[in-house]
């Protein structure tokens, strides 16, 4: 790590260091290969010289070693032994490499959707078919680890001993047992039909190994097996080879069974000699054969004088005594030679099993991919869980955190999510502890189990394909890099914001408020306007009421709360942890919360007086201006837009599609008018005197203009921060058109570029139940939303006083391309 920051640019240090925590390999690995330059070529790099830069692998997912703690992928952060994080969750595989692959795919999920519906093909077929899913379950217990097995074949010591011959005979044991359980794998799965349970039970026939079968089968005892304790698998060494292969080897075996004999004798004669019925012997690698007796059967009476090396464990008296001993040294000896005549045959077996490996490293890849698909299909038994899609657009109905469903599974409350370029940015706000930040952990978290071939906790989802995942969440303080919590969370954003593009997701929790009120919300809106621009999927949690009304003009920008119920009469609180659309309503729930916790009323009644005075004066400010009329008749232009083609393309019938424009048609003339009239009313109240304005660019730069009152309401800036003027909506005369007609064609032109946003409505999700028929990018409106309103400002509305005869469906259907070529501009 020093290396890197001492030779990385400056401007990317910080970056290259967040990207590369927690990958110890890796750097050093990089580390080494400076090094060895400095070292053999005798060159240095001056410092801040390189360009230093991580590199994921092709084809997987991004995310960095913050994500993967702050959202708990690998291990729990409160309890680091407990199951509860993903990992956990998802981990019911039977072998070490199935776990091994799992875990590996959760740090590095695909990006790949062939690849993705062939494991989510394995995984339906798996979960329907009860004889073949316990089949596989049960043919998977007979494997260990063989990754392991294989590296210990083709490590080869500097110096040969009596230790790793020993070793040479337990894997060759070990590798018979392996191939045995092979062939059960292919049966379990007879009758498969998915691309990929097909290629795992070719890989796993018995043609593929049968070539080291037979020379396992022509050195090797039929008898030979592994055993789990120690003195059974020390035999199984002693008789490993075939008798008849090596006649020493056939007489120093015949030594050390009649040693071992022998020391069973001599126990028997000490039992019986000293009355010790319940005298066990016992066998330990390293000290041999002793005695066990238990301590309760002793009483007072004195022990046997033979005794030695007297030991109490537990409840038990363990000892021996010289006559063991010297038969344990007779064992010892004879055992030795059992070895090194064992160990020539063992090593040629051996060598030509590493010529025929490679199909074993097959088979390895494929009992892996089968543990892990059948952990899969596990959860789809055990929980209601729904096969993901990938398409453009996400979509998810009824969906679940995934290890709080695991924790609270008869509590949990499911959520609903859409997100599409129209509605990228989703601002979440709502009260503490309203479930904001389950909200959009639970949403990251999906996408992982999405993009790893599992099946997802809801009753419909449908997913992008996610290049980056990002997520800042977290408030620890960086005490091993020397940096306060506030340090750290810049430092995290500004990693977020050097590699976010437009595939990626982000989650940010309260950004800003490991500083001050002001500074934090400043910071804030530019983390905002820099991710908009990179037209990621964010979604932002925050207390700042102010963001959602500053962002509101951006394009793709959408305000979210979480729901609850407020009755401070009562001193009660209820979280509903529902979602719905708009900015949170609710007033001082930090001050209710407070009061129901048991803060004194004196500073109760002091914070209430304190907050309605700042929020009165701030609430003048923003009704009064002209700037928040104009923003709110742009976005309802735009919602208009985007309301009539999804009716384009709907499935709805003549009739229900007539009543649905009806009352789109009816609200946007009432809301239109409604802000009309406040303009009428400002305008009869204002002088015609000029006035001199002072207006901000998003850049910080500040001009003065002198603006003609009634000619412009106010000024907005585009994207790249030039300001745009909006024309007003003031009624001029005929002659006043003429004059002021090239400069009007001018600002219309510009007008047209303007930036709007679709806050007040969850994008169309109003009314909408996903299915396969009617989910997809251009299609999200149902028969069941002519029922519901128009959705305009995400309410449900009721027009008794409508006639369905004063206006025409069909003009208002042939606007829609009109429309499309504005918001082709915006």
């Amino acid at each position: 790590m020093d290396y890197i920051s001492r030779l990385s640019f400056k401007s990317e240090a910080e970056s290259v260091q967040v990207a590369i925590s927690g990958k110890f390999y890796a750097i050093s690995a990089a580390a080494a290969v400076i090094k060895h330059i400095e070292l053999q070529y005798n060159i240095g790099f001056v410092g801040h010289s390189l360009r230093v830069r991580y590199q994921s692998s092709e084809g997987a997912m991004v995310i960095d070693f913050s994500t993967v703690q702050n959202l708990e992928l690998i291990q729990n952060l409160r309890n680091p032994k407990s199951g509860d994080c993903l990992f956990g969750l998802l981990n019911n595989t039977v072998t070490p490499m199935g776990g091994r692959l799992l875990r590996s795919s959760i740090l590095q999920p695909l990006t790949d959707t062939s690849i993705l519906d062939d494991r989510l093909d394995a995984v339906e077929e798996l979960a329907t078919s009860e004889e073949m899913f316990f089949g596989t379950k049960k043919a998977l217990q007979g494997f260990g680890d063989m990754n392991r097995l294989l590296t210990s074949l083709i490590t080869v010591p500097a110096n040969s001993s009596l230790k790793f011959s020993e070793k040479s005979i337990n894997d060759v044991i070990l590798l018979k047992k392996e191939l045995a359980s092979i062939t059960p794998i292919h049966e379990a799965l007879v009758g498969c039909s998915s691309k990929l349970l097909l290629a795992v039970r070719s890989l796993c026939s018995f043609e593929k190994v049968q070539v080291l079968q037979g020379f396992i089968d022509e050195a090797i005892s039929p008898d030979a097996v592994w055993a789990s304790t120690p003195v059974d698998l020390r035999h199984q060494r002693c008789y490993a080879v075939k008798s008849g292969v090596n006649g020493l080897l056939d007489v120093a075996r015949q030594t050390y069974k009649e040693a071992t004999e022998d020391l069973h004798v001599l126990f028997q004669e000490i039992a019986r000699e000293y009355n010790l019925p319940t005298l066990e012997i016992k066998y330990d690698a390293q000290r041999g054969y002793y005695l066990r007796l238990p301590i309760a059967d002793i009483e007072d009476a004195p022990l046997p004088p033979i005794f030695v090396n007297i030991m109490r464990k537990k409840k038990f008296m363990e000892c021996t005594t010289l006559d063991i001993m010297k038969r344990n040294a007779r064992i010892g000896d004879a055992m030795t030679e059992v070895l090194l005549m064992s160990d020539r045959t063992i090593q040629d077996l051996i060598d030509a099993i590493r010529g025929e490996m490679f199909a074993l490293y097959k088979v390895c890849e494929g009992v892996a991919m089968l543990d892990m698909i059948s952990s899969f299909a596990t959860l789809v038994t055990l929980y209601e869980y729904t096969r993901p899609e990938f398409k453009d657009t996400l979509a998810i109905k009824d969906g679940r955190h995934p290890i709080r469903e695991k924790i609270h599974k008869e509590k949990l409350i499911p959520n609903d999510f859409f997100a599409s370029q129209q509605t990228r940015f989703q601002i979440i706000t709502g009260c503490n502890m309203s479930g904001k930040s389950t909200y959009i952990r639970q949403i990251a978290l999906m996408t992982i189990m999405a993009q790893i071939g599992s099946y997802v906790p809801a009753s419909y989802g449908c997913f992008p394909i996610t290049t980056h995942l990002f997520a800042r969440v977290s408030m620890d303080d960086g005490i091993e890099a020397n940096v306060s919590t506030f340090a750290a969370e810049m430092r995290e954003t500004a990693f977020i914001l050097k590699n976010a593009t437009e595939g990626s997701m982000v989650i940010m929790d309260e950004l800003g408020r490991g500083t001050c009120t002001r500074d934090g919300l400043a910071i804030a809106i530019a983390v905002c306007e820099a991710l908009i621009e990179k037209r990621a999927f964010v979604w932002f949690a925050t207390h700042f009421r102010e963001l959602g009304a500053v962002l509101s003009r951006r394009a793709g920008v959408i305000s979210l709360h979480m729901q609850v119920e407020m009755r401070p009469d009562q001193n009660l609180t209820s979280m509903l942890y529902k979602i719905a659309d708009g900015p949170a309503t609710e007033k001082h729930y930090g001050i209710n919360l407070a009061k129901i916790i048991g803060l004194p009323s004196t500073i109760i009644t002091r914070a209430s007086e304190v907050s309605n005075t700042i929020a009165q004066n701030a609430e003048l400010k923003r009704m009064t201006s002209k700037g928040y009329r104009k923003s709110e008749r742009q976005r309802l232009i735009l919602q208009l837009v985007e309301h009539l083609q999804q009716a384009r393309s709907s499935k709805m019938t003549n009739m229900a599609l007539k009543a649905w424009l009806g009352r789109l048609q009816a609200e946007f003339v009432e809301t239109m008018g409604n802000l009309k009239d406040a303009d009428d009313e400002s305008e009869s109240s204002e002088s015609e005197d000029d006035e001199t304005t002072t207006v901000t660019t998003t850049e910080g730069q500040s001009r003065e203009s002198h603006i003609r009152s009634g000619d412009v309401d106010a000024m907005d800036t585009s994207s790249d921060g030039t300001p745009i003027l909006m024309p007003s909506e003031q009624e001029d005369s005929g002659e006043e058109e003429e004059e002021e007609g090239e400069e009007g064609e001018e600002t219309t032109e510009k007008t047209e570029t303007m930036e709007t946003s679709n806050t007040g409505s969850h994008s169309g999700w109003s009314g909408f139940t996903p299915t396969n028929s009617h989910l997809n990018s251009q299609s999200y409106i149902s028969e069941d939303t002519a029922g519901s309103g128009s959705g305009i400002q995400g309410d449900e509305m009721e027009y008794t006083e409508y006639e369905p005869n004063t206006y025409n469906s069909e003009d208002l259907l042939e606007g829609i391309e009109e429309l499309s070529d504005v918001e082709d501009q915006i």
